[in-house]
């Protein structure tokens, strides 16, 4: 794997670890869940080829340090993080734009807020429940899962929070564990140590947000909406399905399911090439 520039940015609260490799057009890629920029691993010296690539720990995660560790988190602020990295390394130019789960709502929110830095985004199973129709029902599982984590701690409201986004009516047993490259088995650690955080300030923050869907459509071209092939009936699928057939495009599917990155990374690369690449109308 190519080393990378590493550098920090200080931001609003915080001060953000990331990493750059390659030349050409900028290629930002926003990493989600208790991932940072080390959940890119299996994908970022091949896209490196084409792109400058830019990756980063988000604001409380692994390497990126919060001035208050007790704040809560807005997507907003997170988006602004992805607009100063633009600034940082595309000055002037608009760039082309990644976002995995919790990163793809902040890739939405950068989207809205500044497109005229964005040339292109494509986000993989953002879980902006807001905009389904029983959203009413996925408050109250975010609550459960934040009542949970208070009173009994942080396993017990993993498990609650699982149970929630499986597949509707599946009462099947797991499926085998899937074996893991060995760069992904190796950030189990660090996996764990950001759970706390991703439980108690992430989902909150981020699964509450309602994207501004009138603005979408007027910027839909420059967005690809995308799923795993694995995961139709999951909770994280049906928000870019829903908006997908609101806006009238095209719904991408990536191999493997809601960690596609991590489990299928050669092919989630290949095709996240070809998504950055493409123009639209």
């Amino acid at each position: 794997m190519t080393d990378p520039t590493i550098g920090n940015l200080r931001v609003n609260g915080a001060t953000l670890h990331y990493e750059v490799r390659g030349r050409g057009p900028l290629l930002l890629l926003i990493p989600g869940g208790t991932g940072g920029a080390a959940s890119f691993d299996g994908v970022v010296d091949d896209l490196a080829a084409a792109y400058t690539v830019a990756t980063y720990d988000p604001r409380g995660m692994s390497r990126s340090t919060l001035d208050d560790p007790e704040a809560e988190q807005h997507v907003a602020e997170h988006a602004d993080d992805a607009f100063r990295m633009l600034e940082l390394l595309s000055p002037g130019a608009p760039a082309r734009v990644f976002g995995a789960s919790s990163g793809a709502i902040a890739a939405l929110h950068l989207l809205t807020a500044h497109p005229e830095r964005v040339e292109r985004v494509v986000v993989h199973e953002p879980p902006v429940v807001e905009v389904l129709p029983d959203a009413a029902e996925h408050r109250v599982l975010i609550a459960c899962v934040q009542e949970t984590f208070r009173t009994q701690g942080l396993m017990p409201a993993m498990a609650v929070f699982a149970a929630g986004l499986k597949k509707d009516g599946d009462t099947t047993e797991p499926k085998a564990e899937v074996k893991l490259p060995p760069q992904a088995a190796a950030r189990a650690e660090q996996t764990m140590a950001n759970l706390p955080y991703f439980v108690g300030r992430i989902v909150p923050g981020f699964m509450s947000y309602a994207p501004d869907i009138h603005r979408l459509d007027a910027l839909s071209g420059r967005l690809v909406l995308a799923v795993g092939q694995d995961s139709p009936g999951e909770l994280s699928y049906r928000p870019a399905a829903f908006l997908a057939e609101r806006l009238g495009t095209e719904l991408l599917h990536f191999p493997g399911g809601h960690t596609g990155l991590t489990t299928h990374p050669a092919e989630f690369g290949e095709l996240l090439h070809r998504a950055i690449r493409a123009t639209r109308a």
